[in-house]
């Protein structure tokens, strides 16, 4: 089990699932095992990583050593400089 730094009074956010940005082009998917695969264009797997979520914020750790922060507000996802919007069934192809 991942873990989160859940504290008592605040649920972690419900994150996982397939991220996207507005054109597309970047697709972050966050895996229930607390790993995450981004692809940005057509390099599949450009950043791979493992993920940790406390309340609405995350934290990143690529599997190349660097770091990144996101917040999760009104159901969007502000990853660093990355607006993304989660990709329900319907938006998929």
């Amino acid at each position: 089990m991942m873990s989160t730094g859940q504290s008592n009074t605040e649920p972690n956010a419900d994150v996982v699932g397939m991220w996207v940005t507005a054109d597309g082009y970047i697709r972050q998917e966050l895996r229930a095992d607390g790993r995450y695969d981004e692809a940005r264009g057509d390099r599949r797997s450009a950043y791979t990583g493992r993920y940790t979520v406390t309340g609405n914020h995350l934290d990143y750790v690529d599997d190349a050593g660097f770091t990144a922060t996101g917040d999760i507000r009104d159901g969007v996802l502000y990853h660093e400089h990355l607006v993304l919007y989660r990709e329900s069934a319907d938006d998929e192809h």
